[in-house]
C-alpha cells in the first residue's frame, strides 16, 4: 500500500478485502475453531497482503519505540536459558533498553505480542515459530534475532553456534583417543543444534568407517533423568559397554555420567564420556567432564547487538560461534 505509514490498515480492511465480517476476521486471527478451512486461509492471506497489524493498546504504536526487545522462549530447563538470559538482560542495560522474557509454545500468543509492538524487536529461540510465523515478521518488517535456525534478511538475522562443527570436533577427538564402539546420546529432536551437532558427528564417523547401531543411539532431549534413564536401560540390556559416549550437552554427560557410576561403570577407566556446552557442573563433577564450549555465554550479547543494529536500519547477518574441545578426565585414550 502506498499510504501505509499515513493510514494503517485496520481490521474492517480485511473484512472488507477478504468479503467477510470483522467477527470472522478476528476468529481467524485468533485461530478459533468455528471457521471453514478455506474462508480462515482467505482473510489470513488478506491479512498477510494488506501487512495488517493488531493494534493491542487501540491506537497506532508501529512510529512510536518502546525501548524494550522481547526474548521469546519456549522452555527454561537447564542452566543455557539462564546463562542466555542474563545475558540478554546484562547486554539491554548496557544499551539503555528493557527487556521482557516470554515463555510460550503457542504462536499466537507469540505472535499477538510482537505484532502489538509490545517490543522493539524480538530474539527467538522457540521452536513453535515456524515458517508462516517467519514469513508475517518479514512481511511486517520486525526486527527479528534467530538463535536455533539460520535466517538472513533485511530485519532478520541468526547467532547460532556452528554444532555441525562441533559435532565433528567430538568425532575426531574420540576417534584419536582410538575409541572405536561408540554410543551417541540425542538431544531434543527439532532442535536446531542437536540436529547439526548429530550430523557432524555421526558424519565423520562413516568417513572412518564406523557405524553405529540403533541401539547405541540413545534419547537424552537434552536433559539429564531421561539421559540416566536411558542409559541405564541400556546397561541393564547386557549389551557390550561402549568405548565412548557423546551426549548432545553437558545436562546430558552429567545424567550419563551418574548411570554409569550406579551401574558400576568406571570412568574414563572403561568408558569414556564427553558433553557439549561446558556449563559450570562439568568443571565440578568428578571425573570433570570433557566437553566443547561454544560460547553460549556470548550468543546472547550478540544477539542484542544485532538487534538494535536492524532496529537502526542495518541489514540482518548471520553469526555463527565456533566451538572448542576442552580436555578433562572423562575421558581417556583406549588401551
Amino acid at each position: 500500500m502506498a499510504k501505509e505509514d499515513s493510514k494503517r490498515v485496520t481490521i474492517k480492511d480485511v473484512a472488507r478485502e477478504a468479503g467477510v465480517s470483522i467477527s470472522t476476521v478476528s476468529n481467524a486471527l485468533n485461530n478459533v475453531n468455528v471457521l471453514n478451512p478455506d474462508t480462515k486461509e482467505r482473510v489470513l492471506e488478506v491479512a498477510r497482503r494488506l501487512k495488517y497489524t493488531p493494534n493491542l493498546n487501540g491506537r497506532n504504536l508501529k512510529a512510536q519505540a518502546t525501548g524494550v526487545l522481547g526474548l521469546f522462549l519456549g522452555a527454561i530447563r537447564g542452566p543455557y536459558y539462564g546463562e542466555l538470559s542474563d545475558s540478554i538482560y546484562r547486554a539491554c542495560q548496557e544499551n539503555n533498553y528493557e527487556l521482557e522474557i516470554f515463555l510460550s509454545s503457542d504462536p499466537r500468543h507469540i505472535m499477538t505480542n510482537i505484532l502489538g509492538h509490545r517490543v522493539d524487536g524480538a530474539i527467538i529461540l522457540n521452536s513453535a515459530i515456524e515458517q508462516p510465523q517467519e514469513s508475517i515478521l518479514r512481511d511486517q518488517d520486525i526486527p527479528t534475532v534467530y538463535i536455533d535456525r539460520i535466517l538472513i534478511d533485511e530485519t532478520s538475522a541468526s547467532v547460532v553456534f556452528d554444532s555441525y562443527n562441533g559435532g565433528k570436533q567430538a568425532a575426531q577427538f574420540l576417534l584419536e583417543l582410538g575409541h572405536k564402539r561408540i554410543m551417541f546420546v540425542e538431544g531434543v529432536g527439532d532442535n536446531y543444534d542437536s540436529q547439526e551437532r548429530m550430523r557432524g558427528f555421526f558424519e565423520v564417523l562413516k568417513n572412518a568407517g564406523i557405524t553405529i547401531e540403533d541401539d547405541y543411539i540413545l534419547k537424552g532431549e537434552f536433559e539429564r533423568k531421561v539421559s540416566y534413564d536411558a542409559v541405564t536401560a541400556f546397561l541393564d540390556s547386557d549389551k557390550p559397554l561402549p568405548d565412548a559416549i557423546f551426549a548432545a550437552n553437558d545436562v546430558s554427560a552429567i545424567g550419563v555420567l551418574e548411570a554409569l557410576r550406579d551401574g558400576g561403570i568406571k570412568v574414563p577407566e572403561q568408558v569414556s564420556v564427553m558433553g557439549c556446552d561446558d556449563i559450570e557442573t562439568t568443571r565440578l563433577f568428578s571425573p570433570s567432564v570433557t566437553t566443547i564450549r561454544t560460547n553460549f555465554e556470548k550468543q546472547g550479547a550478540i544477539a542484542v547487538e544485532q538487534l538494535i543494529s536492524m532496529i537502526k536500519g542495518e541489514p540482518g547477518k548471520l553469526v555463527t560461534l565456533r566451538g572448542r574441545i576442552i580436555p578433562r578426565e572423562s575421558t581417556a585414550a583406549r588401551d
